[in-house]
């Protein structure tokens, strides 16, 4: 994911592609666009590793839209030495609604690697936002110092000339390398997402890490303060590397970009494959783009973020829903839900757990800890959990995948809330990962627990509490495919009743496909 913008009616995406195999290499940046965020065409290479500059991949970039309107698109090129260094490119033709055309600016590379930091460390510029002044515009860079991960601001009049601002911007100990590095602002007290430039009362700012050392994008909520250069972490405890993620599953390099058309800071990640290479090779494809999610501020807790599928995708809903309310789930009980086409779904569950039941479970009645991967998952019975959904399983359960909550009770009487995504049994396919994700979600007085799951053959992305928790699993099932695959309320766990309720949509198929210059209006 690169570079996503809004232009004259079109919404961008550029993203880092190998045209010769579906492995990584001769990365080039391929472009598409669309006007709903969900129906996409494809449109010529952006750009190409063609200078010395960034002969060997033409790499992450994030683009900057000025107040005149001028377009402005940083991004990290790897040299002909293989050096990381930062690259200016522009639209050729700003008028043109599809910016098929981009130019590389003859001052490039803008940026190398400053003293200190490895040639093979620097890299992936974010979107730019004014200074202090109003007059000058900083980026940051992610990097690290031993195995201190660092992000560091530039400032520029002309995105041209730079000036290494003294110190770094934050630093997490311990966390590695920084890449694709994401700063942005939200509002604590409106919906609507904030320009990136944006800060002072009531704004709150995001710094996100994708970890190149574990493969996660990890986040916080903090406090910019742009005189001294200086991000702070509301709770120290989730800094950074080191506490909450955008998601628990397979999505990594994420960025976000705000869209002026809509007012919303919108969200795109990258999901990966978990099968064997050879696979990805002879199938001729490798990897996808998740749903683009909205991203605010959750009022409630004060402590995370909402994610959650762009509005767009409901678009793709059939005109009728399959509904059940009030479905008692017993202790052990599994409930087949029938529905047509299973392989495309929108499915929004809610659950009531029986309050008595978990007030009268004393503390040494569950376990004092839990974590989903290492749980055994959704067979791994407990007191108060697990209970859920199944998708993409076929008739007698040798394939699926559980979607579900499972409840802890402390020494205190206090419960806390996983949520968790079991993959274990998704696939009878032998070459590939078969895992349990997840993590803790707040689940605040008075709501029901809650999942929304968008499936799609071979992805399932999870919400849970409205998008507090976000998985998104990579599967590959080849019973439970097709009309073959079944949906399931279960309650899997030993001492409490479940009340649960279900709507679910069949989803068409997005339109994809190569942008029809041959027609004169679209």
């Amino acid at each position: 994911m690169t570079g996503p913008l809004y232009h004259k009616g079109w919404y961008h995406l550029f993203y880092q592609y190998n045209a010769d195999a579906a492995v990584w290499g001769n990365i080039t940046w391929g472009h598409a666009v669309s006007k709903d965020l969900i129906h996409w065409l494809h449109l010529p290479f952006a750009m190409v590793p063609d200078q010395w500059y960034d002969i060997n991949g033409v790499w992450t970039g994030s683009a900057t839209i000025l107040p005149d309107g001028r377009i402005i698109m940083l991004y990290t090129g790897d040299t002909n030495d293989v050096v990381q260094v930062q690259c200016l490119a522009y639209p050729a033709n700003l008028s043109d609604p599809l910016l098929i055309d981009w130019v590389k600016d003859p001052s490039n590379p803008v940026l190398t690697p400053p003293p200190g930091i490895g040639s093979k460390d620097f890299r992936d510029p974010t979107t730019a936002w004014l200074s202090p002044g109003g007059d000058r515009w900083r980026i940051t860079i992610g990097s690290k110092v031993n195995t201190t991960g660092i992000s560091m601001v530039y400032e520029t009049e002309d995105f041209v000339k730079y000036e290494l601002l003294d110190g770094y911007l934050h630093e997490v100990a311990g966390t590695g390398m920084w890449e694709c590095i994401d700063f942005y602002p939200v509002s604590v007290t409106a919906e609507n997402g904030l320009d990136t430039s944006v800060n002072g009362a009531g704004v709150k700012h995001v710094m996100k890490a994708s970890l190149d050392d574990d493969k996660n994008d990890y986040y916080a909520i903090g406090t910019y303060d742009p005189i001294a250069n200086k991000w702070t972490p509301d709770n120290p405890v989730l800094d950074v590397g080191i506490g909450l993620r955008y998601d628990y599953g397979k999505y990594y390099a994420s960025k976000t970009f705000y869209d002026q058309n809509t007012q919303r800071r919108i969200l795109w990640g990258w999901i990966r494959e978990t099968d064997a290479e050879e696979l990805d090779i002879l199938k001729g494809w490798s990897c996808v783009q998740s749903i683009p999610r909205t991203v605010v501020f959750d009022k409630k807790t004060g402590s995370n973020l909402l994610q959650w599928p762009v509005e767009e995708v409901e678009k793709l809903r059939s005109h009728t829903s399959v509904d059940f309310n009030g479905v008692k789930l017993g202790p052990g009980s599994i409930v087949p839900i029938k529905v047509d086409s299973p392989s495309q779904l929108d499915i929004i569950a809610s659950f009531e757990v029986d309050k008595d039941a978990i007030f009268e479970t004393g503390a040494n009645e569950t376990e004092s800890s839990y974590d989903c991967p290492t749980s055994g998952g959704a067979a791994s019975r407990g007191k108060l959990g697990p209970f859920g959904i199944i998708v993409l399983a076929d008739d007698g359960l040798s394939e699926s995948t559980p979607i579900y909550f499972y409840i802890v009770k402390g020494a205190n009487g206090t419960t806390e809330t996983h949520f968790c995504a079991d993959e274990l049994r998704s696939s009878k396919a032998a070459d590939v990962d078969k895992i349990v994700y997840g993590s803790t979600v707040p689940v605040l007085h008075g709501e029901k627990l809650s999942i929304r799951s968008l499936v799609d053959h071979s992805i399932v992305e999870s919400f849970a509490q409205g998008g507090r928790t976000v998985i998104s699993s990579r599967i590959y099932p080849t019973a439970a495919n097709g009309s073959s695959g079944r949906v399931f309320l279960f309650n899997n766990a030993t001492g409490v009743s479940v009340t649960a309720s279900i709507k679910i949509w069949k989803m068409d198929s997005a339109d994809i496909r190569p942008f029809p210059f041959d027609q004169q209006q679209l």
